[in-house]
């Protein structure tokens, strides 16, 4: 029972760290509608664009890994999560330059999202 327990927690860390990861990609998309959001999504832009610039790892991996270990599993197999969340979130092959690639990327887009944003701000206050 206990290793079922962990092993449905290691699932529910990759739930979360995908949905963090898309967050950080997309969330600025949500800030064009809800601008308080900005306030939880510039931090977390920056921690993953942090993340692979320095080539760290996730504390998010670190747990996920602790509690694969204490389920006893070896390895990612099994159900959606571990099939097709996993591979984008651990990717094979993922080198230093991929990971420059990926910490850019999130910063062009995210710079993109907030320029248009600052731009609608500043011409509503324009207006008044």
């Amino acid at each position: 029972m206990t290793q079922m327990l962990y092993q449905a927690l290691a699932g529910l860390v990759v739930a979360v760290h995908f949905g963090f990861v898309l967050f950080v990609v997309l969330g600025g998309l949500l800030v064009l509608r809800w601008k308080r959001l900005a306030w939880v999504h510039l931090p977390a832009a920056v921690w993953g664009a942090l993340i692979e610039y320095a080539g760290w790892i996730c504390p998010l991996t670190h747990l996920e890994k602790a509690l694969r270990h204490r389920a006893g599993v070896a390895g990612y197999e099994g159900g959606f999560i571990y099939n097709h969340m996993l591979a984008i979130l651990y990717p094979e092959g993922l080198t230093r330059e991929i990971q420059i690639v990926l910490g850019t990327t999130v910063l062009v887009l995210n710079l993109g999202i907030y320029a248009v944003l600052l731009s609608r701000w500043a011409f509503r206050r324009s207006r008044v």
